[in-house]
């Protein structure tokens, strides 16, 4: 089964795909083309992880973590398929990072990985955006950097668990303008799904319509205003998003956006010490 969730006359309505249309649960039917699409899952959390591809340690030199680390986005994050992804004025570096994004389907508290399937509702494509001009401010929370409005998009629809899984193996890529960015597979996975839910649950319990983004692979790049992004997993519609100038005053209190090493590092994966030369040497614009 496809689950769409839609805005009609203003308000939410969740419906099911069929024959190209999406047969609305409250009565009525919306056209595929003609549809308004909202994220397909209303979380109480979103929960990342930090490196689960093979890939992209390899990418960064790094070593491989003993257990995975994760961090948390707001549900306000959240974007449709064919939204608008807004890149605010006078930054630069808002990467795409194509992901698979299991949503929960009932509580899970202590659940064995080998029973964590069994609390799924369903799968989608996903685009956990990052504007890493913000780098410098977070000190490691990721707030800033993946935390605002509209930065995951999500969808078009959820595909039930009982339709696809990742078990029997997957394809998942990424495109900026019909171009391929990224692509992978389940040889390149580190954790799955199973031990990402099963790990979380542990001491964090995960409730029906909660989200976990389970990782994106190498060569997350910086994305320009009027780019088109789609994320596709084989199996699962693929995701759309295009890019726009966010004209927006962000001075004030706070940290401002800046080109730090850091940033340089993680938004074009240039190696550590010569991302620290380039911003002592003023080369980082």
């Amino acid at each position: 089964m496809r689950r769409a969730r839609v805005l009609v006359d203003g308000a939410p309505a969740w419906g099911t795909v069929e024959d190209g249309e999406i047969r609305l649960d409250g009565g009525g039917s919306v056209g595929w083309e003609d549809a308004a699409f909202l994220a397909p899952a209303e979380p109480t959390k979103i929960i990342a992880v930090h490196l689960t591809y093979r890939s992209r340690l390899e990418e960064y030199r790094a070593k491989t973590p003993p257990e995975p680390s994760y961090f948390m986005k707001p549900p306000t994050t959240l974007n449709g398929h064919r939204g608008e992804l807004r890149r605010p004025s006078g930054t630069r570096f808002l990467n795409y990072e194509g992901e698979i994004a299991v949503i929960v389907g009932r509580e899970m508290k202590g659940v064995r990985p080998e029973d964590a399937h069994a609390y799924v509702a369903g799968f989608a494509p996903a685009n956990d955006v990052g504007l890493h001009d913000f780098r410098h401010a977070d000190r490691g929370s990721m707030l800033r950097v993946k935390g605002q409005d509209g930065f995951l998009p999500l969808g078009p629809v959820m595909v039930t668990a009982d339709e696809w899984t990742p078990d029997a193996g997957f394809r998942l890529t990424t495109r900026v303008n019909g171009e391929v960015v990224q692509r992978a597979d389940q040889d390149d996975l580190i954790w799955d799904y199973r031990y990402q839910l099963a790990d979380l649950c542990r001491t964090i319990t995960l409730s029906p319509g909660d989200i976990v983004l389970t990782g994106t692979p190498a060569n997350s790049r910086p994305m320009d205003v009027g780019d088109t992004v789609e994320v596709e997993v084989e199996g699962l519609p693929a995701l759309s998003s295009t890019v726009v100038e966010w004209d927006v005053d962000l001075t004030g209190p706070g940290d401002q956006p800046e080109t730090s090493a850091n940033t340089l590092h993680v938004a074009l994966a240039i190696p550590e010490d010569e991302a620290e030369r380039r911003v002592a040497a003023g080369e980082a614009d």
